[in-house]
């Protein structure tokens, strides 16, 4: 490691201002701060608000990610041996290939195997978030004259949770490109965008590639057309589309993770520890999290006393709502997003219970896009600064009636 400093150390004085090759000056900051502690610690910016700095910040919520990370792994790889124990073939492609040439064997109750397979599938689209990620973040701190900032950790670690694995490689850096330059960047770059990137990269490929991120085809990493009695649909979907679909199911094998959805999101218990570090290192917030929480609960409990004859959805308990879909990681990591949520503490427990609200709202009323969490958090980002207004205004409306007493 103290060849690389040396090196770099050299390398300096030719990227400063003024110097041969200064328009690589963001980019040899990136990779200083990346490989090395910076000998200057950022004290002001917007959401340092007492000593823990920002890359730590970031650091922590990767962290955080970890549990949803291997579970994504070990899922896709489980989804896909339990279709082709059924009777389901291997896809025709690279990553198959791959997993042959290295003697893989798809057995569904080998978690290494399972993880191997599954990681033939999440690395190459993590790889390719990053890139483009980085890439853009590093162009566009070039333009502005100004140095590569951490925030983009957490987006590229987010990212590819919420992804199907078969979903193709141009799509991602699409996506990627579109939330990272419409959801960031053209409002200013990190900590001055309103809207969650990731989410938006997200709502961004659903809209536009519909095909690729619903319905049966894009959960499972196998070809199961023509299997008898075997769907590749989420638990969520099929809820939405018959009556009693979840009686069947079992809620703990939804809680560990053992079900179809997007790579990172299946897992409950896994987002749970997530939000344990998060809360105990005072990252994320538990009064969003709670609000979340609440949000859900009255809504889908009140939509269960009303009843439907036509729509399956508002039978739907309140614990369902919870381990299905986005609902653990949306409320744990993005609801939490320092940047795009509210910032006061009564703000944050009134952004989350809109957010619960919202998810619940839009699974039930809107059948054919049961997946709700994602346009209830972007909803709600718009209105979180509308909130910590009348948050403050009311505290100083406190303040002064209690002065004026």
């Amino acid at each position: 490691m103290q060849f690389l400093r040396d090196l770099l150390d050299k390398a300096e004085p030719n990227v400063k201002k003024g110097a041969r090759f200064q328009t690589l000056a963001s980019a040899y900051e990136a990779l200083d701060t990346m490989m090395f502690t910076p000998g200057i610690q950022t004290r002001t910016a917007s959401h340092v608000r007492d000593g823990l700095d920002y890359k730590r910040m970031m650091f922590i919520v990767v962290m955080a990610l970890g549990p949803c990370l291997l579970v994504a792994n070990w899922n896709t790889g489980y989804q896909a041996f339990l279709a082709i124990e059924a009777g389901a073939v291997p896809l025709g492609d690279w990553q198959n290939g791959l997993f042959q040439w290295l003697g893989g064997q798809y057995v569904s109750g080998n978690v290494l195997w399972c993880a191997l397979f599954g990681a033939l599938y999440f690395f190459p689209i993590f790889i390719v978030v990053h890139v483009v990620g980085l890439g853009i973040e590093i162009v566009t701190a070039q333009i502005r004259d100004l140095e590569v900032t951490e925030g983009f950790l957490v987006t590229g670690a987010l990212l590819p949770l919420l992804l199907p694995p078969t979903i193709p490689l141009w799509q991602v850096a699409l996506g990627t490109a579109f939330g990272l330059i419409i959801g960031k960047e053209v409002f200013g770059g990190t900590g001055m965008n309103f809207l969650n990137p990731a989410l938006v990269s997200r709502a961004f490929l659903f809209f536009a590639y519909p095909a690729y991120i619903s319905g049966e085809g894009p959960w499972i990493a196998a070809d199961f057309l023509g299997v008898d009695g075997f769907t590749g649909a989420t638990l969520l979907a099929q809820a939405a589309a018959e009556s009693g679909a979840l009686h069947g199911a079992s809620w703990s094998t939804a809680f560990f993770g053992g079900i179809r959805g997007s790579m990172g999101e299946t897992s409950a218990l896994a987002c749970l520890i997530g939000a344990g570090l998060l809360i105990q290192t005072g990252v994320g917030s538990w009064r969003t999290m709670l609000g979340t929480a609440i949000g859900t609960v009255v809504m889908a409990t009140f939509l269960n006393l009303i009843g439907s004859d036509t729509n399956p959805m508002f039978a739907v308990p309140w614990y369902w709502h919870m381990v299905l879909g986005g609902w653990a990681i949306g409320t744990v990591f993005m609801c939490t997003d320092p940047v795009s949520s509210a910032y006061t503490e009564k703000g944050k427990l009134v952004y989350g219970f809109g957010i619960g609200l919202l998810c619940v709202i839009i699974r039930c009323i809107n059948p054919a896009y049961p997946e709700g969490m994602m346009l209830a958090i972007l909803f709600m980002n718009m209105f979180a600064p509308l909130i910590d207004h009348f948050v403050i205004r009311s505290n100083i409306a406190r303040r002064v009636a209690r002065s004026g007493a």
